[in-house]
């Protein structure tokens, strides 16, 4: 794979980069932890500029989060309210608790997109929500490209440093990705288990 990625953002340059970065978002074919550092590496070796790689690799980012984004809000609060009286269980949430969860997200959402972008895992599904909420598309973007900024800067600079070894970057980023997605399966079944508790009282 690190060879295939090399080729390609070799060959197509900023483009290859603004590319894979956008799948990434949309669709996690490839994690940034890969492709950023990737960029870092070319960087240091002189063939593309560091400043550049990361505002690529920002814009790229960014793109990919806008069809979550509007994902959400075509769910929107109505749709998922409906949903929740259907699917209630599925979904771990009556429609008491996704108006909680609305609430929740109208006091605490800035922080939440922000602070999400810089999260394996949830730094993509983070534009639902944000969608869902019908959060102003300044106020996304600006959000979105920030916590992006600071993210694709943090993987470019550790591509950079490490050269060769850039691949190494993943293997440190990786338990945490693990990490998150174990932890949200495991509330996922603790609630669902909740519920089959509660129901038998009931």
């Amino acid at each position: 794979m690190f060879d295939n990625l090399l080729n390609l953002v070799d060959q197509l340059g900023y483009w290859g980069l603004l590319l894979l970065m956008f799948l990434e978002n949309v669709f996690p074919p490839i994690p940034s932890e890969l492709i950023m550092p990737l960029g870092g590496f070319l960087a240091a070796q002189g063939k593309m500029d560091p400043i550049l790689v990361v505002l690529v690799g920002t814009a790229g980012s960014v793109l990919g989060a806008l069809p979550w984004y509007y994902i959400g809000r075509f769910f929107g609060h109505d749709r998922l309210i409906a949903l929740s009286e259907r699917f209630g269980f599925i979904m771990t949430m009556d429609p008491p608790d996704v108006e909680m969860a609305f609430t929740w997200f109208a006091r605490h959402g800035r922080k939440a997109v922000l602070l999400g972008r810089l999260i394996p895992a949830i730094r993509t599904l983070i534009s639902v929500p944000a969608g869902m909420a019908k959060m102003s598309m300044p106020v996304f973007l600006a959000l979105t490209t920030l916590g992006s900024l600071v993210w694709t800067s943090i993987l470019t600079a550790s591509g950079y440093l490490l050269e060769n070894h850039y691949d190494k970057v993943e293997t440190w980023v990786d338990p945490v990705s693990k990490i998150v997605v174990y932890g949200c399966i495991a509330i996922y079944l603790g609630r669902m288990g909740w519920r089959l508790v509660r129901g038998k009282r009931n």
